[in-house]
């Protein structure tokens, strides 16, 4: 397995911050650092049953720990299973992801029409830790395995008119019981910018702590943007659509006000209705600050050279 070590990135406490950026290998052989879990929507953060110790072996390169295993696949936002982050990972088990094909097609030269394992066989495996922070304030650190966003995009040849990255979920309300209530636009919608796609930490993720996505964690296939609100990070995905216009997603539908098409973590923009200038790590006792971009402002911020980010949000 080919795994590509990548530059740093990742949210650490207050004391780690003087510190010099270090890769460490570990027994993923990890690159990068921090990201995501996904659709999220104010709620409250249930608790949840947490294990003394964190996994030391799974760091990120400033020093931050993995989250346990057992958390991140316990506690998860996926609407369409239930709206209680405790529910999916019982509610899902049954799910089936395989055989799994998702197309690809709109403004491209190349489209096609694809099972998961033929992508995940195409293309370079690589392992990297990302910071996920939701948009409802909590935050984890989380093992990956997937592929480069990137890498499809070259092979489908996007045309010039193409501007965007329309990404859409599975609808299945027998097996997702969270979508057979009306009130949400399913199936769930998500976009990039085509440069966003395109960057280096953007993934394609099948895999997490070193084993098969697990259905509750968005299997077979998962976007990735570790700088963006979980929520931008879709699950399940069954189309991916090069498309000229800026895609609606679910959220905007239910609310561009709270939740805007870039979803870029900001912590001086605040929710219309709560502060994101903080955040509580699962796993962890009191709250840390969040950083610019999630942590990733160096790698970033050209993406957004002369943009107002308290517009596009």
């Amino acid at each position: 397995m080919m795994v590509e070590k990548k530059k740093p990135d990742e949210i650490t406490p207050q004391e780690l911050y003087q510190s010099r950026r270090t890769f460490l290998k570990t027994s993923l052989t990890i690159t990068s650092a921090a990201a995501l879990l996904a659709a999220c929507k104010p709620t409250a953060v249930e608790t949840i049953p947490t294990a003394a110790a964190i996994p030391s072996e799974l760091v990120d390169e400033l020093g931050s720990s993995a989250t346990l295993e057992e958390d991140i696949t316990g506690f998860t936002n996926y609407y369409e299973f239930s709206s209680n982050k405790l529910k999916p990972t019982e509610l899902a088990q049954d799910f089936i992801t395989s055989p799994w094909t998702v197309q690809i097609g709109g403004l491209v030269e190349n489209p096609q029409e694809i099972l998961v394992e033929e992508l995940i066989a195409r293309y370079s495996t690589v392992e990297r830790v990302y910071r996920m922070r939701c948009v409802e304030g909590w935050s984890m650190v989380i093992p990956w395995q997937g592929f480069l966003l990137k890498d499809l995009v070259e092979d489908v040849k996007p045309t010039k008119d193409a501007v965007y990255v329309r990404f859409e979920g599975t609808f299945d309300p027998e097996q997702m019981p969270g979508q057979q209530y009306s009130t949400y636009p399913w199936p769930y919608v998500e976009g990039l910018r085509l440069d966003e796609a395109m960057h280096d930490l953007t993934l394609l993720a099948t895999g997490i702590y070193g084993k098969d996505l697990t259905p509750q964690n968005g299997a077979p296939i998962r976007l990735v943007v570790p700088w963006k609100y979980g929520f931008k990070s879709i699950k399940a995905i069954r189309k991916i659509d090069f498309v000229e216009e800026m895609p609606t997603s679910l959220w905007m539908a239910l609310s561009s006000r709270e939740y805007g098409f870039y979803a870029n973590v900001n912590p001086n923009v605040p929710h219309p209705r709560w502060s994101q200038a903080s955040e509580q790590r699962i796993g962890e006792s009191g709250r840390r600050d969040t950083l610019m971009f999630n942590g990733y402002e160096q790698e970033v911020q050209d993406l957004y050279t002369g943009m107002d980010l308290t517009v596009n949000f």
